[in-house]
């Protein structure tokens, strides 16, 4: 077995599918020691193995835990154990073996520094030949364990990327969830992340935003959504330098995916206009982030700490005369009587998303409304 041209290829296999250098080198020490023990050694042994990738040198050696005399099971407690049906660990004491364990007086033979619960390390003969059955365990012990390094990044890299966009072509599309690549694995867009009336064929490029990441004993499972509100930040965030260079902050998001959206921004450098930096020149900014959500509208409101002003804001596009603050976090805008329609908006989708914008309860009245009201209230005092 020529090691060195085989940890070689190995090392090429594993960057390609981006697993780091030392989990290679790990995987094929493991594999080496697996088929030493197979070939020449016992039963019970622990044998693990050290290897030179530059030269192929490899050396082997048998583990021995140091143990003293009072760790160990004896012959009467043994036979208790039977008779109780107990286990070792129940009682905290080892049943010796001479292939796992040493006794401390004969470790200090072979070095005087060591101490009781260390591992002792055997120099174990240096062998070059495998017989065909060790060199097949090695092989699948070092396949399944790049397997499992793989695994183990992809989850790694998929966690850090979690709030975060990523791009992805539609694989196959179900009943229930639609399936992406989304590079070094699949992600899924289960049925309640995807956007009412939005449509998926696959060879479809998406951009995405990951919701979360699972370890599962298939491996890590990636979930993603189409109508989480902070996609549209995110979106925003790819398309707007101003708001990665933090001059422009994005305060809140009300979401009705695939139908509208609002959000409130606002600017952390006097003469910059927030609104502007979003739509961008001729609205080529937000005409983007509209294209990728597949048409849905979205109305960027200036953000501001003063609530009545806000809540007039948040009723864009329509124009509030005057905001009432009420008890119990409510609020009553009063608009012109031919902008009660556009206030409210179809089925009360502008007052409903202003309200989960802003955090306050929206009472919407005309000003014919409002009088209405007045001249009830005056003739009932009289």
């Amino acid at each position: 077995m020529d090691l060195k041209t085989f940890t070689s290829a190995v090392m090429e296999i594993a960057q390609e599918r981006g697993v780091p250098q030392d989990r290679v080198i790990e995987a094929i020490e493991a594999a080496l020691a697996s088929a030493y023990k197979k070939e020449y050694g016992r039963k019970k042994q622990k044998v693990i193995a050290k290897l030179n990738p530059k030269t192929g040198k490899v050396n082997f050696w048998q583990i021995k835990q140091v143990v003293d005399k009072k760790m160990i099971l004896s012959q009467e407690e043994l036979k208790e154990l039977k008779e109780k049906k107990k286990t070792p660990k129940e009682i905290e004491k080892i049943r010796f073996n001479p292939e796992r364990h040493i006794l401390l007086e004969e470790a200090k033979k072979i070095d005087p520094k060591i101490k009781v619960g260390e591992d002792l390390k055997i120099p174990l003969p240096e062998k070059e030949d495998f017989g065909r059955i060790a060199a097949q365990t090695a092989k699948q012990v070092i396949l399944q364990k790049i397997k499992e390094a793989e695994k183990e990044e992809t989850f790694k890299e998929f966690k850090e990327k979690e709030g975060e966009i990523v791009s992805g072509i539609v694989q196959r599309v179900e009943k229930n969830a639609v399936f992406l690549d989304i590079g070094r694995t699949s992600g899924i867009l289960p049925k309640k992340e995807q956007v009412p009336g939005e449509f998926y064929r696959p060879s479809q490029r998406l951009k995405c935003y990951v919701l979360k990441t699972e370890q599962t004993p298939k491996g890590p499972q990636i979930i993603l959504s189409r109508a989480y509100p902070k996609l549209i930040s995110k979106l925003f965030e790819l398309e707007v330098p101003e708001i990665g260079a933090g001059q422009v902050v994005i305060k809140s998001i009300a979401r009705e995916p695939g139908s509208r959206t609002k959000i409130a921004v606002t600017a952390t450098e006097e003469g910059i206009d927030p609104i502007g930096s979003l739509v961008g020149q001729r609205g080529t900014r937000i005409l983007a982030v509209i294209n990728e959500l597949g048409g849905e509208k979205i109305d960027v409101i200036e953000w501001s700490e003063d609530p009545k002003k806000y809540i007039a804001n948040a009723l864009s596009p329509a124009k509030v005369l005057e905001v009432n603050i009420l008890p119990k976090n409510k609020a009553r805008a009063i608009v012109p009587d031919d902008q009660l329609s556009l206030a409210i908006g179809k089925e009360g989708q502008n007052v409903r998303l202003a309200a989960k914008l802003t955090g306050w309860k929206i009472d919407v009245r005309s000003v014919s409304q409002m009088e209405e009201k007045s001249k009830i209230k005056n003739q009932n005092a009289k």
